[in-house]
């Protein structure tokens, strides 16, 4: 008798990851690791993804999170493959190497995602799972079957597919291949800055990954009941500050939710900030030139200030230089943690916009580089919220004063904090600082809050006048 040989190994499984760069909850690594030997593979693919190739803040983040990744696969006795180059290209080579034909990632929504997901699936047998939202973008429609446009009709009809599924938990086990592909070192893809190293803030605030996302969660679970009286608060951060691990899909939507969602008190408002991603997920699906293009016809014709003045005033918005307490903080909070408080990030984009008359695309590309959380549509949708170009937009002729939003929402203590050469000012005065209490150090408002708002308005006529 011929003795019967051995069945061969199963083919491994390639894991595509982009934004969803945990173990748990994650429905593409769990479908893997059910059928078979799992290769992770990250790819740093900045050519389909083009002018809007990650920022500098983002890169950093990006660093940290995978090696945590990393870290928690060879746990489970895996380990993540780094390559470089377009997706389709690179996956296909990859699946060469090990003899590979099959591909699971997550669903993702900006333009060159898709184009990407487009690409690989002509090269290999691409499969395609949802996890990164609450709901799959465009699942959610009018009674028409038509995309929701509006907020508010949004959430409410996003309410009847809630809750989403319980969170999954890791896999136990992930089978590792024969063989495999051989991988860039991370520390190669210089992702961190050197000369000079301006990260030091960002290393203090923050802990990329699966591990600092939850305890992040298990931070704010105690405090979401009050979301709503101390959200609007910088000085003592009622956010949950999750942002950039939603954003880098170290925690999906789902396992936030079912954390929060019976802290009773004002928890709707929170989970109706992240309904807010989602929606803004759905926006960029219909309008995928977004970040770039304003939705509505008069902001074609704005007469936004351009040449030497107003190049000078947006370097000193970016620099945290205005002459307003409150803008100056935020925008210094930005520079040295990568994040800027909630509240905070609408005055200081209100001001860029109505107050000094800039494009609301510089200031969309400033948050782009130096937000750690740096989402396309959430990015996008927020700007064009704020300058009322949006589908769904504040109105423009309502003009934040910003000097008045120090004060009533309690920024002294922020201002403190981040704007040092403030911090002897009474509470009375550093919100809008006396020409007497001004220090010498502490420059000049760039211009005076009656005088922006009447310069907005003739501009926002002008606008809506030409034709």
């Amino acid at each position: 008798m011929t003795k019967p040989s051995a069945s061969a190994s199963p083919k491994p499984i390639l894991v595509w990851l982009r934004r969803d760069l945990r173990l748990s909850d994650q429905a593409a690594l769990a479908e893997a690791a059910a059928r078979g030997p799992v290769i992770p593979v990250y790819v740093l693919d900045d050519e389909t993804a083009k002018h809007r190739a990650m920022g500098g803040a983002s890169r950093w983040w990006l660093h940290h999170s995978l090696a945590a990744l990393d870290a928690d696969l060879r746990e489970k006795g895996s380990r993540l493959i780094l390559r470089r180059g377009p997706c389709d290209k690179v996956l296909a080579d990859v699946a060469e190497e090990v003899g590979a034909s099959e591909v699971h990632a997550l669903h993702h929504y900006e333009p060159w995602w898709r184009n990407a997901e487009r690409a690989v699936g002509k090269v290999l047998d691409l499969h395609l799972h949802h996890g990164n939202y609450l709901a799959p973008p465009g699942s959610v429609t009018t009674g028409a079957g038509t995309p929701y446009r509006i907020f508010t009709p949004f959430w409410r009809a996003l309410r009847d597919f809630m809750p989403p599924p319980e969170p999954q938990p890791r896999p136990h086990t992930l089978h590792a291949p024969g063989t495999w592909p051989k991988s860039d070192r991370l520390a190669d893809w210089g992702l961190l800055p050197e000369k000079p190293d301006w990260a030091g803030g960002m290393r203090e605030t923050w802990q990329p990954g699966e591990a600092g996302a939850m305890k992040h969660l298990r931070a704010f679970v105690d405090e979401a009941s009050a979301y709503e009286s101390q959200r609007n608060l910088p000085s003592i951060e009622g956010t949950s500050m999750l942002s950039p691990h939603l954003h880098f899909g170290e925690i999906s939507p789902a396992r936030i939710w079912h954390a929060v969602a019976d802290a009773g008190g004002s928890v709707d408002v929170f989970l109706s900030e992240i309904a807010w991603r989602d929606y803004a997920q759905n926006v960029i699906c219909q309008f995928p030139d977004y970040g770039g293009t304003s939705a509505r016809e008069p902001f074609d014709r704005f007469p936004w200030r351009s040449g030497k003045e107003a190049d000078a005033a947006l370097r000193a918005w970016q620099r945290g230089r205005t002459g307003y307490p409150i803008v100056d903080a935020g925008m210094r909070q930005l520079w040295h943690t990568g994040w800027m408080h909630n509240r905070v990030r609408m005055i200081a984009a209100s001001f860029l916009i109505k107050h000094l008359l800039i494009d609301w695309r510089e200031g969309e590309r400033w948050f782009w580089d130096t937000l750690v959380d740096a989402d396309y549509a959430s990015n996008a949708v927020n700007w064009q919220w704020t300058a009322g170009s949006g589908v769904d937009a504040n109105m423009f002729v309502r003009i934040m004063a910003p000097l008045s939003q120090s004060e009533k929402f309690d920024a002294a203590a922020y201002i403190r904090e981040w704007v040092p050469e403030l911090a002897g000012l009474s509470d009375a005065e550093i919100h809008d600082p006396s020409d007497r209490a001004r220090p010498k150090t502490y420059p000049k408002r760039l211009v005076e809050h009656r005088d922006a708002r009447e310069r907005a308005l003739d501009a926002w006529n002008t606008a809506k006048s030409a034709r």
